[in-house]
């Protein structure tokens, strides 16, 4: 039986989906009949999404959940299912996608085989993949996976030679890959709530972590090692920053959190690129300000109004701060004429 528009999104267990600029997608098959479950996931994901056939084990009921997201130049995917295995060859290759994937095994136990070669994945390792390849990941337990692909030609312009890092484990206690791993998290949390400024900066944020998990040319590594990863770290912390700066909690205690790392750590960090945390996080407050008052959509929208959204808490010191930065006060910004 077949179905369209709404009753086939809910019949296929899809929880959220947002326009298409964003391509956002929730699939499970908590609510899918059982004998129904693995027919639909072939024909509405598996084949049209994926491009990949699905396998599942014999000796137990199939579930599955899916979060995927779709940017330029960036695709990512959250997946949980019981044991199955997940193909990629014959006609599907046809299509001439050569992506690198990488993917990592977050819990339970994966075996890889690709170009004619085998991997097995302990939990929290990754591996990188060619879309141009042959591949099956074989989930032999219950359990969960990120998965991230990214145009070949990115990784081209790295000194990631490819060749090399083709089916090549990455060590689950590799910071790069560990920063990798919260910051398409958040990706896929965040969704559509980031404007399009921001997913584009993320993407790049993403693309670059992806070529510090992965792995530099060997003349290339002690450089990459010692400023690659800290560069990549300002770049997420200054990302979190423009995400949360509205917040009154946000500190560097909270910011050190989301990247597992100390809060003299993040005061370092800026303090080397010229700045410090409280700097760069009252200019981000600022830059957004500015930019509501020239809008025309905010013009009756008071200052007082716009300052404490925008995560101040003390009006005198917004504008005090605001004159500082433009050389004109908020109202003079916006033209009022009172």
């Amino acid at each position: 039986m077949r179905y369209a528009g709404a009753e086939w999104l809910q019949l296929i267990g899809v929880t959220r989906m947002t326009d298409l600029d964003n391509r956002i997608v929730e699939f499970s098959t908590n609510h899918i009949p059982e004998k129904d479950r693995i027919a639909f996931w072939r024909e509405h994901y598996g084949h049209v999404m994926l491009r990949a056939d699905l396998e599942p084990a014999r000796d137990a009921a199939f579930e599955a959940r899916i979060a995927s997201l779709a940017l330029p130049g960036l695709q990512l995917m959250e997946a949980s299912s019981s044991p199955a295995k997940i193909s990629r060859s014959g006609r599907y290759l046809a299509d001439g996608n050569d992506d690198v994937v990488v993917a990592v095994n977050r819990t339970g136990s994966v075996n890889i085989a690709s170009g004619g070669r085998e991997q097995s994945l302990r939990e929290g390792e990754a591996i990188v993949l060619s879309g141009g390849e042959a591949t099956s990941f074989h989930r032999t337990s219950i359990g969960r996976s990120i998965t991230l692909r990214v145009p070949r030609a990115m990784f081209e312009q790295t000194v990631v030679s490819l060749d090399d890092a083709f089916m090549r484990p990455i060590p689950a206690d590799r910071g790069a890959l560990r920063l990798l791993v919260d910051y398409a998290g958040w990706l896929l949390n965040a969704g559509s709530s980031i404007d399009q400024q921001l997913r584009n900066v993320s993407v790049r944020h993403v693309q670059d972590l992806l070529a510090l998990a992965v792995g530099p040319a060997a003349d290339f590594a002690d450089t990459a090692r010692t400023r690659g990863l800290r560069a990549a770290r300002l770049k997420l912390a200054k990302s979190y920053v423009v995400a949360h700066s509205h917040r009154r909690d946000i500190s560097v205690g909270t910011l050190a959190a989301s990247l597992n790392v100390t809060p003299r750590y993040v005061q370092r960090m800026f303090e080397a690129d010229g700045t410090t945390f409280s700097e760069f996080l009252i200019g981000q407050r600022l830059a957004r300000a500015h930019r509501l008052l020239c809008e025309p959509s905010a013009s009756q929208i008071a200052i007082s109004t716009i300052a404490y959204d925008v995560g101040f808490g003390d009006l005198s010191y917004f504008n005090r701060r605001f004159r500082q930065q433009y050389g004109l006060t908020p109202r003079e910004v916006r033209g009022d004429r009172t």
